[in-house]
């Protein structure tokens, strides 16, 4: 199990001191989808457009790993 930290990236970046222990880069990649939904859900419903922010997957060493853009965690098909 490897430690992947998740920031989110916008206008400010907020910096995930705590981190998540998974598997594997795609487990994170997986959980920074889940987190993306949930935020933009969150922004929908109090009528903010949170589309072009990121998240931004460290490892332990504080590197960047992946980035997942918001707008990449939803599909424009309905």
């Amino acid at each position: 199990m490897a430690r992947f930290f998740f920031n989110l990236v916008g206008s400010e970046t907020v910096y995930d001191s705590e981190g998540t222990e998974l598997s594997s880069l795609e487990a994170a990649r997986c959980e920074a989808i889940e987190d993306a939904r949930a935020i933009m859900s969150d922004a929908i419903r109090a009528g903010f457009d949170v589309s072009e922010r990121r998240v931004e997957i460290c490892d332990e060493s504080g590197d960047v790993v992946a980035v997942m853009p918001f707008a990449n965690a939803v599909s424009r098909r309905f």
